[in-house]
């Protein structure tokens, strides 16, 4: 872990980032891993969902034995199949998991689109906003300026995760325009230098051609470095099938010596990594 970065209570502390972090970055390359749990049973990843107070309590455990140094909880599935849920009906599945998860003295950070579910949820533990909706909820960009919290921003070209719109054109040059033109109206708020940049790759328009959506991420976590000119930490959510071609993906995004992951297999994302940057080791 970086000294300095993350902060138990509050999240990753930006103030320390121009400074302490690129300092270090001279001479070795650390990436921080979310591990993934989800309290909602329509995850895809069904090995990685975990219902109940002990369940995740024991799973949150497991993730940081195997190189996690956080936990990202999420109670709505985003994929095009799933069940939607309300804002009262994603905190009766979060609640129990999340007190269990933050009790660990672990930073926690909360995925969601549904600013009333993220309410709850820093007032019972959770100190990081995983913005599925990307800030685009006048209410959600108000409470993460409120509550003065890192916020992961996801590039998104649509309201939230289940309504998303193909990407027209370079998708690089794409993303880069978008972030910039998000990063502007958040100025003024307190928020941009706040926020982890998040390619956006977790999330894809309904039923997407694999190869198709694995060449579109080829360009985006091979372009990951036109985003350093925002002087923000790059936050990648990376795959976690197992197929040859995903774990290729998986390598070019470390290779950009991203500053967090998210994963679901901490262990093989850190032994990766470790291997393509052996001073981190």
């Amino acid at each position: 872990m970086l000294a300095g970065v993350i902060d138990r209570g509050c999240g990753p502390r930006f103030a320390a980032w121009s400074g302490h972090v690129r300092r270090h970055r001279v001479t070795s390359s650390v990436v921080e891993i979310f591990g993934v749990i989800n309290a909602s049973p329509d995850s895809l990843a069904d090995f990685s969902v975990a219902t109940t107070a002990d369940s995740a309590e024991a799973y949150a455990r497991q993730l940081l034995a195997e190189g996690a140094d956080h936990i990202d909880l999420g109670g709505q599935a985003s994929h095009g199949s799933a069940a939607f849920v309300t804002p009262d009906q994603e905190w009766a599945i979060l609640e129990e998991p999340l007190r269990a998860i933050a009790a660990l003295g672990v930073t926690v950070s909360v995925d969601t689109w549904q600013v009333e579910t993220a309410e709850r949820a820093f007032d019972a533990g959770a100190s990081v906003l995983n913005a599925a909706d990307a800030l685009q909820d006048e209410a959600m960009l108000e409470f993460a300026a409120e509550r003065e919290c890192a916020v992961v921003l996801p590039f998104m070209l649509g309201p939230d995760p289940r309504h998303l719109k193909h990407v027209e054109g370079d998708p690089v040059e794409v993303m880069v325009s978008w972030f910039d033109e998000r990063l502007k109206q958040m100025e003024g708020l307190g928020i941009r230098e706040r926020c982890y940049l998040d390619p956006g790759t977790g999330f894809a328009p309904a039923r997407w051609d694999w190869a198709e959506r694995a060449e579109y991420q080829r360009k985006i976590y091979g372009g990951l470095d036109r985003l350093r000119r925002f002087g923000l930490p790059l936050y990648v959510p990376v795959p976690w099938k197992q197929s040859q071609d995903r774990l290729e993906l998986l390598d070019l995004a470390l290779e950009h010596d991203i500053e967090f992951a998210r994963a679901h297999h901490p262990a093989q994302v850190r032994d990766r990594h470790d291997a393509l940057h052996p001073s981190s080791g």
